[in-house]
């Protein structure tokens, strides 16, 4: 018989100020809990029918969006369980830059159902493996649901039939009109080989006023402001581009200067705009007729600079300065001097024209089928969708729409095959995982069956966002009987209810990417099994001092 020793309790292993939970209650359900309200916040913004948040962020900047990848970058979470789910979400934004919320809800509800196995006696470890087993097997059953692919070469009506769905969760309404929008500024920079496609190329310009139908796609950079000086078009023109002041330069060193008469103070002067007029005229004989400047330009440069017929636009975003090189093909300068033949770029057309009430300027190589077209190089090119709306806010929102719709371009570059879309996929892939799972043995055919169950949450979602809570279920109800019938894997969600809240997804074109739900299963599921896999938190107490600020993702505005 052993001698049991008893333990002191005050051993103390961390410093003071550290937080130490473990255990199933203190660590694994509050995750889950923090992980399912996060979830549960973006799950209203779901599908068509989602509803908008209204966020003001650090900086007192208001967004009213239903876009849960902006949603999620403006809410500063700091639980550490749910930024788990938050960098899932980024990852799927950065790699697909859609389903951004269905990885948020489907992980939520993933580990909402894993919450009943843990209390019922299931081990971590158990749940984990059933997850795994079933992500296995859904990404295999989801290969067989491709009903289409794009067809190729593309044409502006197939491509916009596949990006409809993809806006109209952001943009219902409207997606017919951006969808053409977002077609078309992307065929016009479709590269010869498609996969080369830069989505860098399609660049968006917000112009207030007007409403949606009044916006356009312009093939070329259009800039919101007009040139500088006099000149407002040239054609066929070598271009500068400057990122410093375009002005007299300032001495490093303070001097001081006695002048005695007046001859002298002419004669100081005089020097400086010597001085200035011999680097003005050295660009100006290098050829160049367009410059553009990252920064200011000064009064007396100007004077130069339009006695010598060339033409001056100011960019103050270094984004669309670092654009602009790429589409004129030049290098940014950080010293005034004419620019050697390599440094400078070319444009065919740099002309002003005016959107609804605003002049904009326009920076445009030619196209084939216009006169003067010379195809012996190979030229980027650029389109720019020029947006019009009422607020800020909603033009803020139709840009989101226009880049989700650009990354889906982008994504079915890549993989063509698309999938029946308003949730039919995912009610047939738990119809199918719930099957594979009643045929295993072990306990983790509980966690596959729960897993089944979880990927229910988006046609549930779609549907009582659409409409509500009782008439959702109804809806899923009806679309079980749908599935188990032969051939009934496309049928899906209808939000707009027109028979009984079940449609074809096939006969109504809404089709979603299939490359994009399988990143949206995968980054799911790791997340889950991420936050299942912990069993304690260790916190450390943050250290003192000013909070260092934290810049978000796109930070400038004029991006």
């Amino acid at each position: 018989m052993s001698l049991k020793v008893p333990k002191p309790n005050n051993i103390q292993l961390f410093k003071d100020g550290y937080k130490h939970l473990q255990g199933l209650e203190d660590a694994v359900l509050r995750n889950i809990q923090a992980v399912a309200e996060l979830s549960d916040l973006v799950r209203t913004s779901f599908g068509p029918n989602g509803r908008n948040k209204l966020v003001i962020n650090h900086l007192g900047r208001l967004f009213v969006t239903s876009d849960a990848a902006t949603i999620i970058r403006e809410v500063e979470v700091v639980h550490p369980a749910a930024k788990l789910l938050v960098m899932a979400s980024q990852a799927q934004e950065s790699e697909m830059g859609d389903a951004t919320n269905m990885v948020i809800i489907f992980a939520g509800e993933l580990l909402k159902k894993a919450e009943h196995l843990l209390v019922m006696g299931l081990h971590a470890s158990e749940v984990i493996q059933g997850y795994e087993l079933a992500r296995a097997k859904a990404l295999s059953e989801l290969e067989s649901l491709s009903t289409s692919s794009l067809p190729s070469p593309f044409t502006l009506s197939t491509l916009a039939e596949a990006l409809k769905p993809a806006i109209a969760s952001k943009q219902y309404g409207f997606e017919d009109m951006l969808s053409k929008f977002v077609a078309e500024a992307a065929l016009a920079v479709m590269p010869s080989n498609p996969k080369n496609f830069n989505v860098d190329n399609v660049r968006v310009v917000k112009i207030m006023g007007s409403s949606l139908s009044a916006s356009r796609v312009v093939q070329g950079m259009v800039f919101g402001r007009e040139p500088e000086g006099e000149l407002k078009r040239v054609t066929k023109a070598k271009v500068a581009v400057f990122t410093c002041p375009i002005d007299i330069t300032q001495t490093e060193t303070k001097g001081t200067v006695l002048i005695k008469n007046a001859d002298e103070m002419l004669n100081f002067t005089r020097d400086e705009e010597k001085h200035l007029e011999k680097i003005f005229r050295e660009i100006a004989d290098s050829g160049v007729k367009v410059i553009v400047a990252g920064s200011s330009v000064g009064e007396l440069a100007m004077h130069f600079l339009n006695r010598l017929n060339i033409a001056v636009l100011k960019v103050l975003s270094k984004f669309d300065l670092r654009r602009l090189c790429r589409v004129v093909n030049a290098t940014p300068l950080a010293r005034i001097g004419a620019p050697t033949p390599e440094e400078a770029g070319f444009v065919d057309v740099f002309e002003t024209t005016e959107i609804g009430g605003d002049r904009v300027t326009v920076l445009r190589q030619l196209v084939p089928g216009e006169p003067g077209y010379d195809n012996k190089s190979e030229k980027t090119k650029t389109a720019t969708i020029v947006l019009r709306g009422a607020t800020a806010n909603r033009l803020d929102d139709l840009e989101r729409a226009v880049d989700d719709g650009v990354n889906v371009i982008k994504a079915l570059l890549k993989d063509p095959r698309l999938v029946p879309g308003a949730g039919a996929t995912e009610l047939e892939l738990a119809k199918r995982v719930d099957t594979y799972g009643s045929g295993l043995r072990g306990l983790a055919q509980h966690a596959v069956k729960r897993y089944a169950t979880a990927l229910e949450v988006i046609p549930r979602t779609l549907a009582e966002n659409a409409l509500g809570g009782a008439e959702g279920n109804e809806v899923l109800s009806r679309l079980w009987a749908k599935h188990e019938q032969k051939g009934g894997e496309a049928w899906g969600v209808d939000v707009e209810a027109e028979q009984d809240g079940t449609l074809l997804a096939t006969e109504h074109e809404i089709l979603d990417s299939l490359a994009a739900k399988s990143w949206a299963l995968k980054l799911a599921t790791e997340a889950a099994v991420s936050v299942l896999s912990v069993d304690s938190i260790i916190m450390s107490k943050p250290a003192g001092g000013p909070k260092v600020p934290q810049q978000a993702g796109n930070w400038d505005e004029d991006d």
